[in-house]
């Protein structure tokens, strides 16, 4: 069933997530920190056994120094620099095994699939410990470090996604200039991050996002992860503005705020996941040139297959076009 507004209400709803006063200087901050550490780009082969792809195994410095893996996917009959698809993976995964992730490289990218510190459980196995601190958490990462933005996991997981178009960017077979970025889910939400703190990428893709208008998410699902919140706060009870405090630096409404590099998203009005009220949060804020497909009778797979078919023809009009939008509009 629609578990949110029809399709009429979701084009006309704004959210009313704040915009702290400081979200900038955070952010810059931030980033400024994580600069200060080496990027240390290491990359080792690895035998994955596939004649038409070859595969590394990357290492580079993310938030605080932590060092943070990725696999970098490529053509094996590429010559010269290619454009790059940076991706990043759903809550709970992480990498997992290069032969689960062959599409971009199949399609002639270069392909970096980052992994999600401290995740890599639930589905698609990670390698990457999260190292920053954290007080009373309900489990999973949605309340680790919640009470100050400082010590927020998403800190650490969003400055993850920056360094890693940074170095995606360093690699001698990436060509820096076409640089697109893509993910679902909580993959989509740090698209928006990444979008939002950059400008310098040619394209992003995200389905179904996670985390935007997420106060509003906290009351109208009961699902998963958003449920881990209304969790913490049914036992922290004096803590529910402190705490929403913390998350408007992470909201993706927040980001869309900022972003201007040409994005495409999807939602699903059958979505208890990311309700697409959520979705279009974001969207509806998203400074830059924009496109959503909807899809009506879908669930949090969003369009499933049909959507990378759709990500691939908005990344692919845009490298042609040598970084125009008029494909992304």
């Amino acid at each position: 069933m629609f578990t949110d507004m029809s399709e009429t209400d979701l084009w006309n709803y704004r959210s009313s997530v704040p915009n702290p006063d400081d979200f900038d200087t955070f952010w810059d901050s931030t980033l400024a920190e994580a600069a200060e550490h080496d990027l240390d780009v290491q990359v080792e082969p690895y035998e994955s056994g596939l004649a038409t792809v070859t595969v590394w195994d990357v290492t580079f410095s993310g938030f605080g120094g932590d060092r943070i893996k990725a696999w970098l996917l490529l053509p094996a009959a590429a010559s010269g620099p290619l454009p790059v698809v940076v991706e990043y993976v759903g809550y709970g995964g992480g990498r997992g095994n290069p032969l689960e992730s062959l599409l971009w490289s199949s399609a002639g990218y270069a392909h970096l699939l980052m992994d999600s510190r401290g995740q890599g459980a639930a589905h698609h196995r990670g390698s990457t410990p999260d190292t920053g601190a954290t007080g009373p958490a309900f489990p999973g990462v949605m309340t680790r470090g919640i009470e100050r933005p400082e010590d927020y996991y998403y800190r650490r997981l969003f400055t993850d996604a920056v360094r890693a178009v940074d170095a995606a960017k360093a690699l001698p077979q990436v060509d820096p200039e076409r640089v697109a970025i893509v993910g679902g889910s909580q993959g989509g939400a740090m698209v928006l991050a990444v979008a939002g703190l950059r400008s310098d990428l040619s394209a992003a893709v995200a389905y179904v996002p996670f985390l935007s208008d997420i106060r509003r998410a906290t009351e109208i699902t009961d699902n998963m992860p958003y449920r881990e919140i209304a969790s913490y706060l049914a036992v922290q009870r004096d803590r529910v503005e402190q705490v929403f405090t913390t998350l408007a630096y992470f909201d993706g409404v927040n980001f869309a705020r900022r972003a201007t590099v040409p994005v495409w998203y999807s939602a699903a009005l059958m979505d208890p996941v990311c309700p697409p009220s959520t979705v279009f949060a974001s969207f509806s804020e998203y400074a830059g040139p924009k496109q959503i497909t909807v899809w009506p009778y879908n669930a949090h797979e969003g369009g499933a297959i049909e959507d990378a078919v759709i990500a691939m023809e908005a990344i692919g009009g845009v490298f042609a076009s040598s970084g125009e939008d008029t494909k992304v509009s």
